[in-house]
């Protein structure tokens, strides 16, 4: 994460807290990593020193024209600055900003099958009495960890799948 991206994001929030449209700007936010993570054509025009800046600004414009206020003006000062190709993750630190504003975190849960309610519900509470924290829940599904599930949260991972627990057993068998 560079420490341009980190600062413009601090810049939006605080802007964001201001004019009290914190939510607004991070809908934007997940919007703007949702269309970037999805087109390679919208990456290749941002990063291209062989497009126009009045071209990308053009674009983001028309790509995200139910933006808001704010979210525009991020477009303009990060253009103005040579500095748009850095707009996904200024996107993600403000995410990450806004979560810890709020005393809320992402956490990453990877299962071999998706979670029912009951089970997501145990995991909320153990992510709760862990970090102190709210969290949401994102549902990661990967059928090589055989079963059990490895929970990320922030910093803080906690693998308790099969696959780990047999790569730790034939470690030891061969020692």
């Amino acid at each position: 994460m560079s420490r341009a991206a980190i600062r413009y994001a601090k810049a939006v929030l605080s802007l964001a807290q201001d004019k009290k449209a914190t939510e607004d700007v991070q809908k934007d936010m997940q919007s703007i990593i949702a269309t970037i993570d999805d087109s390679a054509e919208l990456r290749m025009v941002l990063n291209s020193p062989l497009i126009k800046n009045e071209v990308k600004l053009a674009s983001l414009q028309q790509i995200f024209k139910s933006a808001g206020d704010i979210t525009q003006k991020l477009f303009d000062v990060m253009i103005e600055n040579k500095r748009v190709d850095l707009l996904a993750e200024v996107a993600g630190q403000y995410i990450v900003l806004f979560d810890q504003l709020n005393n809320s975190q992402v956490a990453k849960v990877t299962t071999a099958v998706a979670l029912d309610k009951a089970l997501n519900t145990k995991v909320l509470a153990k992510i709760k009495e862990l970090t102190g924290n709210e969290a949401t829940i994102e549902n990661i599904i990967d059928e090589s960890i055989i079963g059990g599930f490895i929970l990320r949260v922030g910093d803080l991972q906690y693998n308790a799948s099969i696959a780990h627990k047999l790569t730790t057993l034939k470690r030891e068998l061969s020692n």
